[in-house]
């Protein structure tokens, strides 16, 4: 029962937050409420007991995405209003309409094979045997986050360039 319940506050706090960052005017506060979203989602990871996705969703998602959306938001002038003159609303919600019907119509019209003979779930323990062992992918993962420091600081450089 405490399941079901936490299920329905996450699910509704995600839909929430969807909603706010697409109906909002303001981009910072419509990027808080993503990481919001995000960790919402997090939270569905762990009644799942998908730990591992959960610690990704934390730490990619709200560490790494949406801090540079925030730093993006920041360093950029004159986005803080939103764009005034919204001349596709209408086309978007259609668009947005028939995108999610046609999501759904899959989803219904699938038919969904069940694997009976799966190997036991693996979860932080092996994928920790994967990323850690001798022919393990701890050297992207590594390279990833180098990756996005060296995005950030060349953005604030070219932030930096154009101030003066």
């Amino acid at each position: 029962m405490g399941q079901v319940i936490a299920f329905w506050i996450f699910a509704v706090a995600i839909v929430g937050a969807a909603l706010g960052v697409v109906l909002l005017k303001n981009v910072f506060r419509a990027a808080i409420l993503l990481i919001t979203c995000f960790l919402g989602v997090a939270g569905i990871f762990i009644l799942l007991s998908a730990d591992f996705l959960a610690a990704m969703q934390i730490l990619i998602y709200v560490g790494a995405i949406a801090i540079l959306v925030i730093l993006a938001i920041m360093l950029t002038r004159e986005l803080s209003i939103g764009s005034p003159s919204n001349k596709f609303k209408i086309p978007a919600l259609i668009i947005a309409v028939l995108f999610g019907a046609g999501i759904i119509l899959t989803v219904i019209n699938t038919k969904w094979l069940i694997n009976t003979n799966a190997p036991a779930p693996t979860t932080t323990s092996g994928l920790a045997v994967k990323l850690f062992s001798k022919d393990g992918f701890i050297l992207p993962v590594e390279i990833i986050p180098t990756i996005l420091l060296a995005t950030i600081l060349g953005a604030i450089v070219l932030i930096k360039d154009k101030k003066k």
